[in-house]
């Protein structure tokens, strides 16, 4: 009988003929459904298996963990097709990125893993303080959670470990969406995170995705010094205040922060008392749209707007009305920034590149009679490293502007 740990029976899957293994050799960490030969036994192959990825010549390209009912059939681990997927190995990799963010970062606030950055295809941990959150988003990760968990336990000596089984994601590689605790136990309220000179309330049972955006903190941080004193700001798709927050730090006199959520604007309230600034927050609960069409209708200004909607174009065959909807934001916003004011756009959509955003952003701008110089660029902090092969990876653009 052999052991689990046991790396020579390990099936091996092999690439068609015209796939690209130049691609995979330099660094591009995914095998389409499409670029793999599935015969019978490949098909039949569990989700998250362990397998030798061969060329068309049959020469091994590294070790690969195999989903055939996903789209991206295999994700590459390691260029070793020998390596034994165990806790040291998990240890090895989050120690590496741990460094990073140790050396980036005062406070353990952060996203330790950002996925097949850091070496860990479809894993995400974001980092606060002493607990972690998980988002095992691909089959293999979902099938060695407990050896990541201890070896995160480990390096990081976290004493809570939650496992979030939320999200899109998860659903493409057919996976559940039952939440965990892997280790410790779950915090019994929001969490006080400091970011920016300001404080936000993260709750990491309830809230979205692992609790709290920590990709916006560089750009939390522009917006902020776009901000004059006694400024009047706008934070529109909010959350729970991410950007209002932010400018209420860096001296805003007022800041209105809309979500459709509110327990989000909740959230953002309680953001705003723990940091001395409840009475310069208020909140308005509607469709984004809707709220900001109304705005205009009231003849309400702001000398810095911000909208940071969810992802409008979450995959390629989206990608146009994506667009779409991005024009529509900075044409609804753009009339509520005063003359001289600062408008702030972003996109989470991975499939919605740079200028593609940049340019829908402009014309809606353009479409709302106002002209705008294109001041900053901005991405997710180095804490989301991105990795030049997989442009999925640099998935957050915002971009400022100052209106005329």
């Amino acid at each position: 009988m052999t052991s689990p740990s046991d790396t020579t029976t390990r099936p091996r899957i092999r690439l068609k003929p015209k796939a690209n293994a130049r691609a995979l050799r330099h660094g591009f960490p995914w095998v389409y459904s499409n670029e793999l030969v599935t015969d019978r036994r490949t098909r039949k192959l569990a989700p998250g298996t362990l397998a030798v990825l061969e060329d068309e010549a049959m020469r091994p390209l590294g070790l690969v963990a195999v989903n055939p009912d996903s789209k991206i059939i295999a994700r590459m681990l390691d260029r070793d097709p020998d390596a034994e997927i165990c806790q040291s190995w998990f240890a090895q990799r989050i120690t590496h990125a741990l460094e990073l963010r140790e050396q980036l970062y005062d406070a353990p606030f952060y996203r330790l893993i950002h996925a097949e950055a850091d070496g860990l295809p479809g894993v995400i941990i974001d980092r606060f303080g002493d607990t972690c959150v998980v988002q095992p988003n691909a089959a293999w990760a979902d099938t060695h959670v407990e050896a990541l968990a201890a070896a995160l336990a480990e390096v990081t000596g976290c004493s809570n470990i939650l496992k979030n089984a939320s999200g899109r994601t998860r659903g493409l590689e057919g996976l559940d969406d039952q939440n965990a605790v892997l280790c410790g136990e779950a915090p019994s309220a929001p969490l006080p995170v400091v970011m920016n000179g300001a404080t936000y309330m993260a709750d990491l049972t309830g809230g979205q995705k692992t609790g709290l955006f920590f990709d916006q903190r560089e750009n939390h941080g522009v917006a902020a010094r776009l901000v004059k004193p006694g400024a009047k700001v706008l934070d529109v798709f909010s959350h729970v205040g991410g950007f209002g927050l932010a400018m209420l730090a860096g001296g805003a006199e007022a800041a209105t922060c809309v979500d459709g959520s509110a327990a989000a604007l909740e959230l953002a309230k309680a953001g705003a008392e723990a940091s001395g600034k409840q009475d310069l927050l208020t909140t308005r609960q509607g469709d984004a749209f809707d709220v900001l069409a109304a705005l205009a209708e009231e003849g309400e200004t702001f000398d810095v707007v911000i909208c940071d909607p969810p992802a409008f174009a979450p995959s390629k065959p989206a990608l146009e009305a994506g667009l779409r909807a991005y024009e529509r934001v900075a044409k609804l916003a753009a009339p509520l920034v005063a003359p001289g004011g600062y408008l702030g756009l972003c996109s989470c959509s991975h499939a919605a590149e740079l200028t593609k955003f940049r340019n829908s952003s402009a014309r809606g701008i353009g479409r709302a009679g106002r002209r705008g110089q294109l001041l900053h660029t901005g991405y997710a902090g180095p804490d989301h490293p991105q990795m030049p092969q997989l442009a999925e990876s640099g998935y957050l653009k915002a971009v400022f502007f100052r209106l005329d």
